[in-house]
Protein backbone atom coordinates (compact mmCIF):
# COMPACT_ATOMS: atom_id res chain seq x y z
CA UNK A 1 0.00 0.00 0.00
CA UNK A 2 1.63 3.52 -0.81
CA UNK A 3 2.14 6.14 2.15
CA UNK A 4 -0.61 8.79 2.30
CA UNK A 5 2.33 10.98 1.71
CA UNK A 6 2.73 10.21 -1.98
CA UNK A 7 -1.20 9.81 -2.54
CA UNK A 8 -0.82 13.17 -1.27
CA UNK A 9 1.88 14.65 -3.53
CA UNK A 10 0.24 13.13 -7.06
CA UNK A 11 -3.47 14.31 -5.39
CA UNK A 12 -2.46 17.75 -5.54
CA UNK A 13 -1.54 17.59 -9.03
CA UNK A 14 -4.23 16.17 -10.35
CA UNK A 15 -8.05 18.17 -10.56
CA UNK A 16 -11.34 17.13 -9.76
CA UNK A 17 -12.12 14.07 -12.33
CA UNK A 18 -8.50 12.99 -12.26
CA UNK A 19 -8.98 12.95 -8.04
CA UNK A 20 -11.97 11.15 -8.68
CA UNK A 21 -9.86 8.22 -10.73
CA UNK A 22 -7.40 8.46 -8.59
CA UNK A 23 -9.24 7.40 -5.50
CA UNK A 24 -11.24 4.66 -7.41
CA UNK A 25 -8.05 3.50 -7.77
CA UNK A 26 -7.09 3.28 -4.72
CA UNK A 27 -9.89 1.12 -3.98
CA UNK A 28 -9.40 -1.11 -6.88
CA UNK A 29 -5.54 -1.54 -5.02
CA UNK A 30 -7.11 -2.55 -1.75
CA UNK A 31 -6.04 -6.18 -0.41
CA UNK A 32 -9.29 -8.08 -0.97
CA UNK A 33 -11.82 -8.98 1.52
CA UNK A 34 -13.33 -12.13 1.36
CA UNK A 35 -17.00 -11.98 1.25
CA UNK A 36 -17.28 -14.12 4.90
CA UNK A 37 -15.79 -11.41 6.43
CA UNK A 38 -18.42 -8.82 5.12
CA UNK A 39 -21.30 -9.26 8.64
CA UNK A 40 -23.15 -7.10 10.20
CA UNK A 41 -20.09 -6.78 13.28
CA UNK A 42 -17.65 -5.19 10.36
CA UNK A 43 -20.10 -3.22 8.90
CA UNK A 44 -19.06 0.81 9.61
CA UNK A 45 -22.47 2.86 10.33
CA UNK A 46 -23.28 5.47 9.27
CA UNK A 47 -21.83 5.50 5.69
CA UNK A 48 -24.24 5.77 2.97
CA UNK A 49 -22.73 3.42 0.50
CA UNK A 50 -22.06 -0.52 2.71
CA UNK A 51 -18.41 -0.16 3.99
CA UNK A 52 -17.38 -2.78 6.15
CA UNK A 53 -13.59 -2.65 8.05
CA UNK A 54 -12.02 -6.12 9.75
CA UNK A 55 -8.87 -6.00 11.74
CA UNK A 56 -6.77 -8.97 11.33
CA UNK A 57 -5.99 -11.15 14.51
CA UNK A 58 -2.55 -11.75 14.90
CA UNK A 59 -1.17 -8.80 13.69
CA UNK A 60 3.10 -9.06 13.88
CA UNK A 61 4.99 -6.93 16.10
CA UNK A 62 2.00 -5.41 17.74
CA UNK A 63 0.97 -3.84 14.16
CA UNK A 64 -2.71 -3.04 12.67
CA UNK A 65 -3.54 -4.32 9.64
CA UNK A 66 -6.73 -3.65 8.15
CA UNK A 67 -9.44 -5.60 5.64
CA UNK A 68 -11.73 -3.22 4.19
CA UNK A 69 -14.42 -2.96 1.18
CA UNK A 70 -16.86 -0.82 -0.09
CA UNK A 71 -19.63 -1.43 -2.89
CA UNK A 72 -19.03 1.98 -4.02
CA UNK A 73 -15.97 2.49 -5.86
CA UNK A 74 -14.97 6.52 -4.94
CA UNK A 75 -15.85 5.34 -1.20
CA UNK A 76 -13.53 2.38 -1.18
CA UNK A 77 -11.24 4.96 -2.69
CA UNK A 78 -11.65 7.17 0.39
CA UNK A 79 -11.49 3.88 2.45
CA UNK A 80 -8.01 3.48 1.40
CA UNK A 81 -6.96 6.49 2.39
CA UNK A 82 -7.86 6.08 5.52
CA UNK A 83 -6.09 2.63 5.60
CA UNK A 84 -3.03 4.50 4.13
CA UNK A 85 -2.54 6.61 7.08
CA UNK A 86 -3.00 3.51 9.70
CA UNK A 87 -1.82 0.62 7.76
CA UNK A 88 0.82 -1.88 9.40
CA UNK A 89 1.18 0.59 12.24
CA UNK A 90 2.05 0.21 15.89
CA UNK A 91 -1.42 0.25 17.59
CA UNK A 92 -0.29 2.53 20.19
CA UNK A 93 1.21 4.89 17.42
CA UNK A 94 -2.48 4.05 15.75
CA UNK A 95 -4.37 5.24 19.14
CA UNK A 96 -2.87 8.36 19.26
CA UNK A 97 -2.71 9.28 15.35
CA UNK A 98 -5.20 12.30 14.31
CA UNK A 99 -6.56 10.01 11.51
CA UNK A 100 -8.32 13.23 10.27
CA UNK A 101 -6.02 15.74 10.28
CA UNK A 102 -3.73 13.26 8.34
CA UNK A 103 -6.36 13.23 5.88
CA UNK A 104 -7.55 17.12 5.99
CA UNK A 105 -5.20 18.32 3.07
CA UNK A 106 -6.90 16.10 0.70
CA UNK A 107 -10.10 18.31 1.46
CA UNK A 108 -12.27 15.64 1.44
CA UNK A 109 -15.59 17.62 2.69
CA UNK A 110 -15.27 20.30 -0.23
CA UNK A 111 -14.21 17.21 -2.96
CA UNK A 112 -17.14 15.22 -2.10
CA UNK A 113 -20.27 15.30 -1.58
CA UNK A 114 -21.27 15.03 1.87
CA UNK A 115 -22.96 11.50 1.61
CA UNK A 116 -20.10 10.02 0.43
CA UNK A 117 -17.41 11.44 3.30
CA UNK A 118 -20.43 11.18 6.63
CA UNK A 119 -19.20 7.60 7.79
CA UNK A 120 -15.38 8.99 7.68
CA UNK A 121 -14.93 9.74 10.96
CA UNK A 122 -17.10 6.24 12.31
CA UNK A 123 -14.61 4.49 10.08
CA UNK A 124 -11.82 6.93 11.68
CA UNK A 125 -13.29 6.25 15.60
CA UNK A 126 -13.69 2.73 15.11
CA UNK A 127 -9.57 1.88 13.79
CA UNK A 128 -8.58 3.92 16.67
CA UNK A 129 -10.93 2.45 18.74
CA UNK A 130 -9.29 -0.90 17.88
CA UNK A 131 -6.15 0.36 18.40
CA UNK A 132 -6.03 1.90 21.55
CA UNK A 133 -7.85 -1.65 22.65
CA UNK A 134 -4.57 -3.65 21.46
CA UNK A 135 -2.61 -1.20 22.91
CA UNK A 136 -3.79 -1.43 26.11
CA UNK A 137 -3.36 -4.93 25.68
CA UNK A 138 0.29 -5.49 24.48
Amino acid sequence: MRSLEDILEEYEFLDGDERYRLLIELGRALEPMPDALKTEATQVRGCSASVWVYPVAGAQDGRLHFLADSNAAITKGIVALVLAAVQDRPAGEVAQTDIAARLAPFDLGNQLSSNRTQGVPNMIALVREHAARLAAAG
